[in-house]
């Protein structure tokens, strides 16, 4: 069984369209996604951040809200994290072993925190990881634009040594087109 993580694609976390590198794109890409992880019986697992009380993410809040143009239907799971790995201190281990969850694809936001983080930890507890190459984003960084942050992490995820489990770093369109071959 497949699931279909989806990190943090908040409305305070996406201030304005340029605020994140190709914002719309990666919409866009996580929509076509989860459309061919739906039709393999896979489930989609949108992980949304929650604040402590004052936060941009505040539970209830416009800014905690996902993301409106994220096509969503009632299959879909959510799972809430306060912190940036998205296994620590929340249900997601538990709900991926009732349902059988061997195989994860990751997205969403921010590539340096909270995607690297959940990636990492994924790997640890020997789960297939697929890492879409072009279905993260995150924001220019003192040291560092977007864009080369997020080359940066498909590169470091491409060579993380997991013996057992390798990473597979991939584009969304090579993804949709294989995923007969291998789920």
């Amino acid at each position: 069984m497949i699931a279909f993580l989806v990190i943090d694609m908040q409305a305070g976390l996406f201030g304005s369209p340029a605020s994140r590198y190709d914002a719309s794109g990666v919409i866009q890409r996580i929509n076509t996604v989860s459309a061919a992880v739906r039709r393999r019986g896979g489930t989609i697992v949108f992980i949304q951040h929650d604040d402590p009380a004052g936060g941009d993410l505040e539970p209830g809040s416009p800014g905690w809200e996902l993301l409106a143009p994220l096509a969503r239907t009632s299959s879909d799971v959510v799972v809430r994290k306060t912190a940036c790995d998205a296994f620590y201190q929340t249900e997601l281990a538990d709900m991926l072993e009732r349902l059988q969850v061997h195989e994860l694809v990751i997205a969403g936001y921010a590539t340096d925190f909270c995607v690297d983080t959940t990636i990492r930890a994924a790997a640890s507890r020997a789960y297939d990881v697929t890492v879409v190459a072009d279905v993260h984003t995150t924001a220019d960084r003192p040291h560092l634009n977007a864009a080369a942050i997020i080359e940066h992490h498909n590169w470091m995820w491409q060579n993380l040594i997991v013996p057992r489990h390798p990473l597979r770093v991939i584009p969304a369109a090579q993804l949709v087109e294989g995923m007969a071959s291998w789920i």
